[in-house]
């Protein structure tokens, strides 16, 4: 079945197994993604336990405020090989969950909402719209596609160096909103596999937002509102930015276009490029003059200076010193334009969307879906993660063991396993554990005053 052609809803879908390499024979592997290895990747590595503890946020213990339900109504998705779909999955134990795992062997694994109902059980209620989403995590999906009319290096899927400080930017800025404009703590970046990042904003508050909530929060990000046919893309109304955006723009964007972005992609070297910006100028009077200016001198007058620095620095004095506000202010969209994050609105809106599970194998890189730290994310590196052949070549060079399980520790994978657990399935579950306690100590007295009365 393709992918367009949605899914197949049976749980008992029968897969080829794949068989494990034997000792000394991982080394000689080529170094390409290969679906049979996933075999390995999800015995020995995959960290199943921290995903089942993360999904059931505090409720996989014994305490009489934990709602044995809560995980068997979470939607599990599999993406098979030949791009088969296998929807509303669902499991009411650690064990459940990581023996489908090692069987089906999926190429990717989606998480989706936490439903009123079992989902799995689904056609056995009857009446329409009878499953409902009743909580979700706050999620965010940024792609460096969306970025192609803004960068020179890459397109499509493909990324560099030079184009990744946009998703460095993306999680600077977004992060630091979500935390000191909402509230939230709890949140998770990762490094898709390929081409982007996702979100989980995974505070009690963040999960519980209605669809009309999550929509309102989306669109607190929303400046970019260009397309393909739009010189402008971004329009900054008012008399003032709004302190989130002048937050955004003084302490990252600015500086991530005038030292990475305007030389890494070499925003005016060449006509094409500089009339993509001077076509973003109201005044043409200004802009004519710029034009003039660089197509007068198609170098810097001086050969230490970069070019696009220069011209940049020139484009700043004519505007900035211009009375009109709306070209004064033309600097400030342009740097937007050409750095703010662009989300993908509708995945944020909607509770009922899903999205790839952290420690996935992209199999068009083969690279794992790892943990990015949003506070030194400028470090982040994504031809370093670390991928399928790799981590099994030193899983061979250990000595690969078909009794033992857990060995990640021996792997470039532990850094991304340890920063999971200790940045924030630690902290979250501990508040998840505290929030629990507090609501049935709260429920116990309410009891008694009622008694009492």
């Amino acid at each position: 079945m393709t992918r367009q052609g949605a899914y197949k809803e049976s749980d008992d879908m029968l897969i080829d197994e794949p068989k494990l390499p034997q000792q000394g024979q991982i080394a000689a592997l080529p170094n390409e993604f290969n679906p049979s290895y996933l075999k390995i990747y999800y015995s020995k590595l995959f960290p199943h336990a921290d995903l089942y503890r993360w999904m059931s946020y505090g409720n996989d213990g014994k305490h009489p405020a934990c709602d044995s339900s809560y995980l068997g109504r979470r939607e599990f998705s599999y993406t098979l090989d030949n791009d088969i779909f296998v929807r509303y999955n669902t499991f009411n134990s650690a064990t459940e969950l990581e023996n489908s795992i090692k069987d089906k062997c999926p190429l990717k694994i989606d998480i989706g909402p936490i439903y009123n109902l079992n989902p799995a059980h689904r056609n056995a209620y009857a009446g329409d719209n009878v499953l409902t989403p009743v909580e979700r995590e706050l999620i965010f999906d940024i792609d460096m596609s969306d970025y192609d009319d803004v960068r020179y290096c890459c397109s499509g899927a493909d990324v560099c160096l030079n184009c990744w400080p946009l998703m460095t930017v993306a999680v600077k800025v977004i992060d630091t909103s979500l935390r000191d404009d909402f509230g939230f703590r709890h949140i998770l970046w990762v490094y898709s596999g390929r081409r982007g990042v996702h979100c989980w904003v995974c505070d009690r508050k963040a999960r519980r937002l209605t669809n009309e909530q999550r929509a309102a929060v989306a669109d607190y990000f929303r400046v970019y509102k260009g397309n393909e046919n739009n010189y402008k893309k971004v329009s900054l109304m008012g008399q003032v930015l709004h302190p989130f955006l002048a937050r955004s723009y003084t302490e990252v964007l600015k500086e991530y276009f005038e030292t990475k972005l305007l030389t890494s992609q070499n925003l005016l070297s060449s006509e094409e490029r500089y009339e993509k910006i001077l076509e973003m100028i109201p005044d043409q009077s200004i802009a004519s003059e710029l034009r003039g200016k660089w197509q007068e001198s198609r170098r810097s007058s001086s050969a230490k200076e970069d070019i696009n620095i220069v011209r940049w620095e020139q484009l700043k004095q004519l505007l900035q010193k211009h009375k009109a506000q709306g070209v004064r202010r033309c600097v400030e969209e342009i740097v937007f334009t050409y750095t703010y994050p662009r989300l993908d609105m509708e995945v944020s809106k909607h509770m009922n969307h899903l999205l790839k599970a952290p420690f996935c194998v992209h199999p068009k890189t083969g690279r794992v879906c790892v943990p990015i730290n949003p506070n030194n994310c400028e470090e982040f590196d994504p031809t370093t993660v670390p991928t399928l052949i790799q981590l099994l070549e030193e899983l061979n060079r250990e000595g690969l063991r078909s009794d033992v399980e857990g060995e990640w520790n021996k792997t470039s994978l532990a850094n991304a396993i340890k920063l999971f657990r200790s940045s924030f399935l630690q902290p979250l579950l501990k508040i998840c554990k505290e929030e629990m306690e507090s609501s049935y100590n709260a429920k116990l007295q309410q009891s008694k005053n009622l008694l009492s009365w």
